[in-house]
């Protein structure tokens, strides 16, 4: 398994098997100058780079200039620009504080000499909690062993996986099983409220580095979260009536995790209004402890509008 101390991207994607190894090979950032990072950006049939990729990279490059001792406790950013599939991205870091608890850092990601993104993520030395206290789930979910796949969902529903959709499947870094079944048709989101919930984990054991696995989740919490925008107004698969990108986006970490092992990610959508559509996520792990806290706003155009 390629870790994120390694040398760079374009030595690390030949040896690249299945989609997991893929994400961590994406994630391990050439260095190229103190402070400065390329990715790689994979030349896939987008309209732009997929925005948990460039968070992941950025938090990467972060947290390849701090000395490791440090968990990423928070971070928030601003997608500026839709980046273009195919072309590297650089990351530029700066070293905002390094104080005795905390340690600060700003990473701007450029493409084609322009801003595309950027990010500012803190790191807090673990302390002795004199307190602690958090609201449970809002209800029982169901685990997700009895939970269809996606694939299996639209298998069903179509009889069969489409070619391009197969495709996608078998590069898929992660499993993702919604806990409430897909709606297929218009009068089955009539009623629906703005919530949604999946039960995530990475396809393949990630290793043993937090930074891995903080950065591999944040590469994740871009997949799904706009879903409970989207569902009182139109299926979540099939043809899509809206252009969406994602605006901003926050995080915070409150625990250690494992991405490769079971998190349910319960999601809702509080507003949408102005042509924007706002989501908060919480993530849990399978005993209800709360993981993460997310927060992300939308651009939500309707197409031919």
């Amino acid at each position: 398994m390629t870790h994120l101390a390694g040398n760079g991207p374009e030595e690390a994607a030949g040896a690249a098997a299945g989609p997991v190894e893929r994400l961590v090979d994406l994630l391990d950032l050439e260095r190229i100058e103190v402070d400065i990072f390329r990715g790689l950006s994979p030349n896939e049939s987008l309209q732009r780079v997929f925005g948990g990729q460039v968070a992941g990279q950025a938090l990467v490059a972060a947290g390849r200039t701090t000395d490791g001792a440090r968990p990423v406790h928070s971070l928030h950013a601003y997608f500026l620009r839709p980046g273009v599939p195919g072309i590297p991205i650089v990351y530029q870091v700066e070293r905002v504080r390094d104080g005795r608890s905390f340690t600060t850092r700003r990473v701007t990601a450029i493409q084609r000499g322009r801003t595309i993104f950027n990010l500012t993520a803190s790191f807090h030395q673990p302390e002795e909690a004199g307190f602690e206290h958090q609201l449970p789930p809002r209800l029982y979910f169901p685990p997700p062993e009895s939970l269809p796949t996606v694939s299996e969902e639209i298998r069903e529903h179509l009889g069969a996986l489409p070619e391009a959709l197969e495709r996608m499947a078998r590069r898929q870094p992660f499993d993702i099983r919604y806990v409430d079944r897909l709606r297929w048709t218009a009068e089955e989101v009539k009623e629906a409220d703005p919530r949604s919930a999946v039960w995530m984990r990475a396809v393949g054991s990630l290793g043993d580095d937090p930074l891995v696995h903080t950065c591999a989740l944040t590469y994740a919490s871009d997949m799904t979260l706009l879903d409970a925008v989207r569902i009182p107004v139109e299926p979540l698969w099939g043809p899509r009536g809206f252009d969406m990108a994602s605006l901003d986006h926050a995080m915070w970490f409150h625990r250690p995790f494992r991405a490769d092992e079971w998190f349910l990610y319960d999601q809702e959508s509080p507003v949408a209004t102005g042509g924007r559509g706002l989501a908060r996520g919480r993530i849990y792990d399978r005993e209800g402890r709360l993981l993460v806290s997310v927060v992300q706003e939308g651009l939500f155009r309707r197409l031919g509008g």
